[in-house]
């Protein structure tokens, strides 16, 4: 009788489990504090846009363009330099989850706000809420900043978490690292200020369209890991379309119904003025203890999303293979 010798993992296999070694990383160690490569990305593209710049589309599609690109075709050709053998593409797959994940830093962030409302130290909740999101926080009251907080754990559990996983389902590594770069170009030049209007306006619509089927997966997780599915549901499938973002909206309400709050309603940015449609009308207002349920829901949409997308990149790869072999 011959030896059982184990048989070397597939390039599904190897993606999967690197993606779930990079979000036990983020798990445990969140962002690098220091050395970030999307930091990095972030002042390569702030140096690139300086060359660049004119107060026109065109000229920031092909911003865009160029930023991805690079991306994606350095991501590609590490993917199949480094991931020619199944530990190489498992390492690079976790170093990469590691790199695009954001859960961690994202509740961190939110938890440290919540901790100084508790405390009744408002002026350190208002200092701290730019690192979360950009509102103006100089006026915002503590049940504002709790609304806000709760507004931007669920936007960025889909930005930060899911879409980036949906996108490795989709497209392994490469996918991983060209949404993280799309992302982040919108947090840069895809607002609209009075220079970014027109050039950032690929930027922002790339970002939209990236971000579709992970906005959708996750509110579906939302409402699977709400204390009252029914209620998620019943705020998502309502009022998710009523945001003015095609994306953020269907995050936002499902975690709206999942946690029973309602969100939505006049936010600042700086000199602008934004008059949203309340995500939950017939719910509660928005309190500070809300901040640690939203977190502790975003950790379990999370893991669903983890388990989610790579069994669906085991299953593509699978599919794809069979689909090659028949041809």
């Amino acid at each position: 009788m011959r030896p059982l010798t184990p048989r070397p993992l597939t390039r599904a296999a190897a993606f999967a489990l690197g993606a779930v070694a990079g979000h036990a990383a983020d798990a445990r160690f969140g962002d690098p504090r220091r050395g970030h490569p999307v930091a990095a990305f972030g002042s390569a593209a702030t140096a690139l846009e300086r060359r660049l710049w004119r107060d026109d589309r065109a000229a920031g599609a092909g911003y865009t363009a160029l930023c991805v690109g690079a991306v994606a075709a350095g991501a590609l050709a590490l993917d199949r330099t480094v991931g020619r053998r199944p530990l190489g593409r498992a390492a690079l797959a976790a170093a990469a989850t590691w790199t695009v994940l954001g859960g961690t830093s994202l509740t961190r962030e939110a938890r440290t706000i919540g901790r100084s409302l508790a405390a009744g130290d408002l002026a350190a909740a208002r200092e701290r809420l730019p690192h979360l999101c950009g509102r103006d926080p100089s006026a915002l009251d503590e049940q504002q900043i709790a609304r806000a907080v709760v507004e931007s754990v669920a936007e960025n559990t889909a930005d930060a978490v899911v879409n980036a996983l949906t996108w490795g389902a989709l497209a392994g590594t490469p996918g991983l690292l060209a949404f993280r770069a799309v992302n982040t170009l919108d947090a840069m030049v895809g607002h609209r200020s009075p220079r970014h209007t027109r050039f950032g306006w690929a930027s922002a619509r790339l970002d939209d369209l990236a971000g579709w089927p992970g906005a959708r997966l996750t509110a579906l997780l939302t409402v699977a890991a709400a204390p009252e599915p029914r209620t998620a549901w019943r705020v998502w499938r309502r009022d998710g379309s009523a945001h003015p973002s095609p994306n953020a909206g269907q995050a936002e309400a499902a975690f709206a119904g999942a946690v029973g709050v309602r969100l939505g309603g006049t936010l600042r940015y700086g000199e602008r003025v934004e008059h949203r449609p309340v995500l939950g009308a017939e719910l509660r207002p928005v309190t500070v203890d809300d901040i640690e349920r939203a977190c502790a829901l975003s950790r379990r949409v999370g893991a669903l999303a983890l388990g989610t997308t790579v069994s669906g990149h085991v299953l593509l790869r699978a599919f794809l293979g069979k689909k090659r072999g028949r041809a």
